[in-house]
């Protein structure tokens, strides 16, 4: 089997993000040292020895990837909050496979699940998990799992987009990471601008976190800041009001753009407790991220939080990211319209990973996988997800923060 199942087509085919966070910890933490952990939480999804061997292949050839030309100017005219400095960073950036140790672990004579290990400096290894996540999902559908077929993607993905603008949702697509495939995620962007386009309403496709396919189709790179921000400042200046630190790092580096907040990392309210702190950051930050949890109770409380502060909601933006499907986009649209709240949507898997079984009405699951940073300078990171199932890291530092948020409930 030829790793070209999979190979990384360009450096920009990762979310925005990776990108932004890259140049925050070129600024901030050039020297720290990180690791990764890689988690399959379906433990029905296993490999065979053949799928291993061409996914290993294809980590190595990531060293071929660079920045082009087209590429590097592209990025310095449509991205301003870039600079000179990281743009020439990214430019001679190369992927160091030798930072990846991928390992088979056999379950039986012909399968196994595989483990993946990230280390090395956290500005060079922050770009591995994105297109890493990618190229595995796309070994596993075209060696493994591979009774499905793209017939009916086009035109499902154009309805979708349609539901969602007629209904005035504002929409960037989000699925990079658990695509089924390139050529999926490609089907997929070009059905929703031709939805976008032929759709008269408020509703609209404004971008794609993929910085590829934006540059593409001439699209808006979508995204600001993950996790791993919060994670990794979190474990290095300390957990005690962690998301204000972060926060002012971030826009020291940012301090007129990208002011997107995601507010789970060690739980929503102990975000909003930081945030309703400094009123004069919560006007000038542009909204905020939910990521997991109920988010019709979120929409509540984030519209609390901006009346007590003196804050008129409608001036912020809500992105709703976790899980959406175009029937709960839509339900959050009818809250958000009765709360008064200005929202849009990041949509993912259900987009890039929504196939069927060949001939069969019977569902063809996405991988449920993450790749979350683990630790920078030997320091343990974690997350306090508002969902319980999506808590990660060392637990004893987990029980830890969550004693320094009274969440010991949690």
């Amino acid at each position: 089997m030829s790793a070209n199942v999979a190979s990384p087509r360009s450096i920009l085919d990762t979310d925005l993000y990776k990108i932004t966070m890259q140049q925050a910890v070129l600024r901030v933490f050039p020297h720290t040292q990180a690791s990764y952990k890689f988690t399959m939480r379906d433990k029905s999804a296993v490999f065979t020895p053949d799928a291993f061997r061409v996914f290993q292949q294809t980590v190595d050839r990531f060293g071929d990837v660079k920045l082009t030309e087209s590429e590097h100017a592209w990025l310095k005219e449509t991205c301003p909050y870039l600079t000179d400095e990281y743009l020439s960073y990214l430019r001679d950036y190369r992927f160091r496979p030798e930072q990846v140790h991928v390992a088979f672990v056999p379950t039986s004579a012909d399968s196994g699940t595989i483990k993946i290990d990230i280390a090395g400096p956290w500005v060079e290894t922050i770009l591995w998990e994105v297109p890493l996540m990618a190229c595995l999902s796309e070994v596993y559908f075209k060696l493994v799992v591979t009774n499905w077929t793209y017939d009916g993607q086009k035109d499902l993905a154009y309805e979708k987009g349609r539901t969602l603008f007629q209904g005035d949702c504002v929409v960037s697509e989000f699925g990079t990471r658990r695509r089924r495939s390139f050529e999926a995620q490609n089907v997929v962007i070009e059905s929703l601008l031709r939805a976008s386009k032929e759709t008269e309403s408020k509703g609209k496709l404004v971008g794609t976190s993929n910085v590829h396919f934006a540059h593409k189709y001439g699209l808006m790179p979508v995204g600001t800041i993950a996790h791993e921000w919060f994670m990794g400042v979190a474990a290095l200046k300390g957990y005690e009001d962690a998301n204000s630190v972060a926060m002012n790092l971030w826009e020291e580096v940012y301090p007129a753009a990208l002011l997107v907040a995601l507010t789970d990392t060690f739980s929503s309210e102990a975000f909003f407790k930081s945030y309703s702190n400094d009123k004069e950051r919560a006007s000038r930050w542009q909204g905020l991220r939910q990521d997991s949890g109920d988010p019709f109770a979120f929409g509540v409380r984030a519209k609390e939080v901006f009346d007590s502060l003196g804050i008129d909601p409608r001036t912020k933006t809500i992105i709703y990211s976790d899980s959406l499907t175009v029937e709960k986009a839509l339900r959050l649209k009818a809250q958000a319209n009765d709360l008064g709240l200005n929202v849009s949507f990041g949509i993912g898997t259900f987009l890039t990973n929504d196939f069927k079984k060949a001939g069969s009405l019977e569902v063809s699951k996405a991988l449920n996988m993450v790749i979350k940073l683990s630790s920078v300078d030997d320091q343990a990171c974690v997350k306090i997800s508002d969902d319980l199932t999506k808590n990660t890291g060392d637990p004893e530092t987990v029980k830890m923060v969550k004693r320094i948020y009274n969440l010991d409930s949690v």
